[in-house]
């Protein structure tokens, strides 16, 4: 076997031997360890950390760099003209070997706030195309790369694996009304699964970002305001992907925990605005999802924010990502880039002169990869030998991504199997689990009696508007074997029993290419004359069920100045409340569906309509879904994940908020549209009023609260049992309510269960005024409900 040969004296001035952390031996920059038939690091038996020790004491600078680079655009770097896997190519390109590959389903490469122009649309690879592009790759890597390091391949995943055939299920801001972490640790194992099958080890999802500003487009992509539940949506999509434990089991894909923080609350609602918030308010609100997860799995991987926070960018907040994360949390796991993050640190923050320079900050923060093409961490080598960088960041940083590579056991891995594939990919258990899951993520908001509809009963249904006849996925999507939309649910359902006659009624916007950088309303004339069409298919009908709402191009990342997707009004957007108000003239019901990516505030609507079902964006199961609900053989039983205002002027508005919020307005009402956790059912429950296991405890102790839920009604159903308490009187101001528990239930009718919850010092903690997490005795509220506007009360003395 070849020595490699050593770097020169010659090539390394004084002041590369020098860095951060003081002076380093000449001998770093050599592969010291002989080599041997079975190296240490290729002994699967062998603990992770000294086969990472035994790796890196035979790398070169320039290998070290290689593993903190991805390829997106770059990617046509290593492919032929048919977009294979070029093995020429890539030696030629990359001698020092690869580190990551972003999205090997997409031929193309993602755009980003530097690249709006990136070819994407279209752009799919087929899913052996996939396979058999990460599988050449791996051989390549391990076979002509001089230490057979395997490339790390991610994809996204929020709410499906984002390639075609793969199943789509109900977007997070859906899944997070299900009020059920059981079924969304089910559907991401689903969703890791898939992405696992097609080669990729590393998933971007979830989001954990709590969502305090409807503006904001990507309100979808979350689990909704409240730190608490999206902690336990958080825990539990966590481990759907990866299971417990840090290391990779068969059929997982390690997750990635998004967007670390203050994402969700950006000043004016603008995506990567800065987020005013003060360390105590970070603390209480916007770290625990992050913290919870962090604490409960073994989270592999954490993506800092675009945005800053007093002043310092996410991707440069040393404090943030080492104190806090690494420091106070323990995390030790890999800190990856959001695309082209680290880049932005000099082109749009402006706290660097150059890429270099940027490149320096995240790396000096802790952010370990450069996504999606690293541009900045491209000059690390060059730079570590001019001394600009420390040879003991790059290392800090290679370690943690070399980890992660050993955990996933990728050094043992073999070829993907695509017929397997082909059989785990949205197979017969995946379409139904989507479908469960659509049917529990649906919400009734308003019901006048007119639902359930009866099969029969209504001889013509007009089934009306721009989402009725469109499967409406929601951002991060790819195009599914198949898909359901309303009105092929709701022909399918009536089979035979009922007409069903589709009218357009308005279109959103002017086209339905959800990668377009200009987002135009469609023709207002245009709309007017289909909304006469319309109304005339309604006089001829005896219900009216009317889709409305966002499209893919109305709500959703706005990632750059040409490419927007945050909105000043909450209001239905175009000619729709125009559509609405010319249904409802015609005297027949109108229920409506509501399907979009942000809350509701749909005021004229939330008045007037006969009835309201909030659908979000349910995935390809969703027109049957929907139409199951319409007809009553599913009862809704989802709740709100945020509050939904009136009237954009409330905004910001959260249920949680600090006793001296919401004094009110002059002309109008200060409640919202709908409260947080609100939800109807086609029957009725009652809650009881919460009894405690004791009525004082000590600052370490822990309570059982307990309430009696009973199905008053005449139909089997959902109803979610909310638990929130209140400090009366602290040292530092505290929210009117925290929700701390949830319990999602079904009762036969005349039904009772008791409902018991546990509460203990993480409950009742606060951070003082010397920022320190305590529990303060004191006098507690602990309230039980189906809503943050429907609860009973006991009181709890902590002494």
């Amino acid at each position: 076997m070849t020595v490699r040969r050593s770097v020169s004296r010659s090539t390394i001035s004084r002041r590369s031997l020098l860095g951060w952390s003081g002076s380093v031996s000449l001998l770093a920059f050599v592969p010291v360890a002989a080599r041997s038939a079975t190296p240490l690091y290729k002994d699967p038996r062998a603990p992770v950390d000294l086969r990472v020790n035994d790796l890196m004491a035979r790398m070169t600078l320039d290998e070290k760099v290689a593993q903190l680079v991805t390829l997106s655009t770059s990617k046509r770097d290593v492919m032929d003209a048919d977009r294979a896997f070029d093995p020429v190519r890539a030696s030629k390109a990359y001698p020092h070997g690869i580190g990551q590959i972003a999205r090997p389903s997409d031929r193309g490469g993602a755009a980003t706030a530097n690249n709006t122009g990136t070819e994407v649309t279209g752009r799919w690879r087929k899913p052996a195309e996939t396979i058999a592009f990460v599988n050449a790759t791996q051989k390549w890597a391990r076979e002509r790369t001089s230490l057979g390091i395997p490339v790390l391949f991610h994809e996204e995943s929020l709410h499906g694996y984002m390639a075609p055939e793969a199943t789509s299920f109900p977007q997070a801001i859906a899944m997070a009304g299900s009020f059920d972490p059981a079924l969304v640790e089910r559907v991401q194992s689903v969703i890791g699964r898939e992405v696992r099958a097609h080669g990729s080890t590393l998933a971007l999802s979830p989001v954990v970002d709590i969502a305090r500003d409807p503006r904001w487009g990507r309100i979808e992509e979350t689990f909704g305001e409240d730190p608490y539940l999206c902690g336990e949506m958080g825990v539990a999509a966590v481990l759907g992907l990866q299971g417990p434990g840090k290391e990779l089991a068969e059929g997982k894909v390690f997750a990635t925990l998004k967007h670390m923080t203050g994402h969700g609350q950006p000043e004016a609602g603008n995506n990567v605005a800065p987020a005013p918030l003060g360390k105590r308010e970070l603390y209480e609100s916007f770290f625990p999802p992050f913290r919870e997860v962090v604490r409960r799995t073994g989270i592999a991987a954490v993506m800092p924010s675009y945005n800053e926070i007093d002043g310092i960018p996410s991707h440069a907040n040393r404090w943030l990502l080492n104190d806090v994360l690494r420091g106070e949390w323990g995390f030790d796991g890999a800190v990856v880039s959001d695309y082209a993050a680290i880049g932005e640190l000099a082109s749009f923050h402006r706290i660097a002169a150059d890429i270099e320079g940027a490149a320096r900050l995240a790396l000096h923060a802790g952010v370990d990869c450069d996504l999606p093409d690293g541009e900045a961490y491209r000059s690390l080598a060059d730079q570590v030998r001019k001394g600009l960088v420390p040879l003991s960041a790059v290392d800090a940083a290679c370690r943690h991504m070399l980890t992660l590579k050993f955990r996933a056991g990728m050094f043992e891995a073999g070829p993907v199997d695509p017929r397997a594939s082909a059989k785990l990919t949205a197979n017969a258990e995946a379409r139904a689990l989507a479908l469960e899951a659509a049917r529990k993520s649906i919400c009734l908001l308003k019901n006048s009696g007119v639902l359930p509809l009866a099969a029969g009963a209504q001889k013509r249904i007009a089934v009306i508007g721009p989402n009725a006849n469109v499967t409406r996925l929601g951002g991060y999507s790819s195009e599914p074997r198949s898909s359901v939309n309303l009105v092929e649910g709701i022909k399918a359902r009536v089979a035979g029993k009922a007409e069903v006659v589709f009218a357009q009624g308005v279109f959103i916007t002017g086209s339905e290419d959800r990668s377009a950088n200009e987002v135009l309303l469609a023709d207002p004339v245009k709309n007017r004359a289909l909304i006469a069409e319309a109304v005339e298919v309604a006089k001829t009908s005896d219900v009216v069920v009317l889709a409305i709402g966002d499209t893919e191009q109305t709500s959703r990342e706005g990632y750059a100045k040409n490419h927007l997707g945050d909105r000043t009004d909450l209001d239905l957007l175009g000619e729709q409340n125009q559509l609405f108000r010319a249904l409802k003239a015609v005297g027949k019901p109108v229920v409506v569906v509501a399907l979009n990516g942000r809350p509701p505030s749909w005021p004229t609507v939330a008045a007037e309509a006969d009835a309201i079902l909030e659908c979000w964006y349910l995935g390809q199961e969703g027109g049957t879904a929907m139409a199951e609900a319409l007809f009553g053989d599913v009862n809704p039983g989802a709740k709100l994940p945020v509050t939904v205002v009136k009237d954009v002027g409330q905004v910001p508005f959260f249920y949680n908020h600090k006793p001296s919020a919401k004094r009110g307005y002059l002309f109008t009402e200060t409640a919202p549209l709908y409260p947080f956790g609100f939800g109807l059912s086609y029957t009725t429950f009652a809650i009881g009023a919460p009894s405690l296991s004791a009525p004082r405890i000590g600052t370490a102790g822990i309570v059982t609260v307990s309430a009696d839920v009973t199905n008053t009604g005449q139909r089997e159903g959902d109803e979610v049992v909310q638990l929130y308490v209140h400090d009366q009187a602290a040292s530092v101001t505290r929210p009117v309510m925290e929700l701390r528990g949830f319990r999602r239930v079904t009762l036969k009718p005349g039904e009772t269960r008791k409902i018991e919850f546990t509460l203990g010092p993480d409950d009742f903690s606060l951070w003082n005024e010397d920022m320190r997490e305590v529990v303060e005795p004191g006098l507690f509220d602990i309230l039980v409900g189906a809503s943050s506007a429907d609860l009973k009360t006991t009181t709890l003395e902590i002494a």
